[in-house]
């Protein structure tokens, strides 16, 4: 299961940010597993608000789209407001999701994902629900079913996230790894279809 490709992409813009923190330690358990898992700051890779257009034509559009398309898996680790993942999330998504007139194709397909949250409070649970949808049904992504959500009372502000929470975060990017690594040969490739 070594060698696979597995970025992590940080969809906060909050500068003190608990999930840019999460996608850090997840980056490191990768590489400790012997993978590559570099981390893409959404605040250093700022895309512009889709345009179906103009946003093609973007660094930040060009560096996250050959990213995620050359990737074996995706982490997304991100903050929940209003019972959602952020709108820099669902941006990202749209932009390098869409396809262009200039011959641009989604980058997501066939994606293993993860999701990997911070939000204050324990009740949204479930907020990533509708775009883990979105991302299986119209990208034939494989969504790890062992979604990594931490509240704020899963924190010691001294030591990070308190131990049982903490193994939480390792298993899920455990199965993270196993299923990109399963799928890694798998027999089919998919574009738009229903």
């Amino acid at each position: 299961m070594s060698g696979l490709v597995l970025p992590v992409i940080s969809c906060s813009l909050d500068p003190e940010s608990r999930s840019r923190t999460l996608a850090t330690q997840a980056a490191e358990l990768l590489e400790s597993a012997g993978h590559q898992a570099p981390i893409l700051d959404l605040r250093e890779h700022a895309l512009p608000a889709f345009d179906n257009s103009s946003v093609f034509e973007t660094g930040p559009f060009d560096r996250l789209h050959r990213t995620i398309a050359e990737s074996d898996g995706i982490i997304l680790a991100t903050p929940i407001y209003n019972w959602a993942p952020s709108a820099a999330t669902k941006s990202l998504i749209e932009a390098t999701g869409a396809t262009g007139e200039e011959g641009t194709s989604a980058a997501w397909f066939d994606k293993v994902v993860t999701f990997i949250c911070a939000a204050g409070l324990p009740q949204s649970y479930m907020a990533t629900g509708q775009l883990a949808s979105s991302l299986m049904l119209d990208f034939k992504c494989v969504i790890n079913p062992y979604m990594g959500y931490f509240s704020d009372r899963d924190w010691d502000d001294d030591s990070g996230l308190i131990p049982d929470r903490q193994s939480r975060l390792e298993k899920t990017v455990a199965v993270h790894t196993e299923l990109a690594a399963l799928l890694a040969h798998r027999s089919y490739s998919s574009r738009w279809e229903v």
